[in-house]
């Protein structure tokens, strides 16, 4: 699923490319959508919320949609071929004179008032990257519920707005815990929240997500995606496991020397000796 930063600069992109334009064609690909039309309409902005776009246009309508796990927005000149994948996964075209933005696979899409953006978003935590962040009230959400483990509060969106399962493996390792440790176990949870937003700051203008400090290939994470591949702080094997609800769980990856806490059961793919 793209981390809240991707979100970010998607919106970002989108924006520069469509703000005050009007838009020529505008394609929506989903049965609840198919009569909908939106052409001749100008965008006003494009903004991120959390992991949520919000194209908002003239005559107070917003354009919702949602990446989900494989979803992402193309910008193309006009005449130059689509490359974002089949034209079966095409849900969205955006055409105006100069430009063409294409959503493919996008996870949810939907057109609704503008004034009533809060029924789809209002229930999400402060955004790390978005004018409404408040550290002391995500601490506050977190607090709420102390023995949830900390990977699954960092998951969940309605505590703060932005965080995906890349950031919560190197966020864990970064701080010294486990995705398992219940939260209200874990040291000086301010300074796992500031880490939080110091890293996606740092990564939202580009492509991809740099924890490390160094961009070369195979070493811009800490543990994520390096199952059996030696930490590249200690040299340990990292581990990967299940964590997260069930229906709704996700890999972890951990170092199992780097990092203190609880390790997955029999249903993670690897337990710790």
């Amino acid at each position: 699923m793209p981390e809240g930063d991707t979100v970010w600069l998607t919106a970002h992109r989108l924006h520069a490319a469509l703000a005050g334009r009007p838009l020529l064609r505008v394609d929506l690909r989903v049965p609840k959508l198919a009569t909908t039309d939106l052409a001749g309409r100008r965008l006003l902005e494009v903004v991120p919320r959390g992991k949520h776009l919000m194209a908002r246009l003239d005559g107070e309508l917003t354009l919702h949609s949602h990446l989900r796990m494989e979803g992402s927005w193309h910008l193309y000149a006009p005449g130059e071929r689509w490359r974002g994948g089949p034209m079966h996964q095409v849900r969205a075209v955006l055409e105006t004179a100069d430009r063409t933005a294409v959503g493919y696979r996008l996870g949810m899409l939907a057109v609704l008032p503008t004034g009533e953006e809060d029924s789809v978003v209002g229930h999400l935590g402060p955004d790390l990257l978005g004018p409404d962040w408040d550290a002391a009230r995500a601490l506050e959400r977190l607090a709420a519920d102390p023995d949830r483990p900390l990977g699954e509060a960092l998951l969940d969106q309605r505590n703060l707005a932005g965080i995906g399962n890349v950031y919560v493996a190197e966020l864990c390792f970064l701080r010294g815990v486990t995705p398992w440790t219940p939260y209200g176990q874990v040291g000086a949870p301010e300074k796992l929240v500031a880490l939080a937003k110091r890293l996606l700051e740092a990564n939202k203008t580009r492509v991809g997500h740099v924890t490390t400090g160094d961009t070369r290939r195979g070493r811009t994470n800490w543990v994520y995606g390096r199952e059996h591949q030696p930490c590249l702080r200690c040299g340990t094997p990292v581990r990967a496991g299940e964590h997260g609800q069930a229906g709704q769980s996700r890999v972890a990856y951990w170092c199992p020397r780097c990092q203190r806490g609880p390790a997955p059961g029999p249903p993670g793919r690897h337990a710790a000796g």
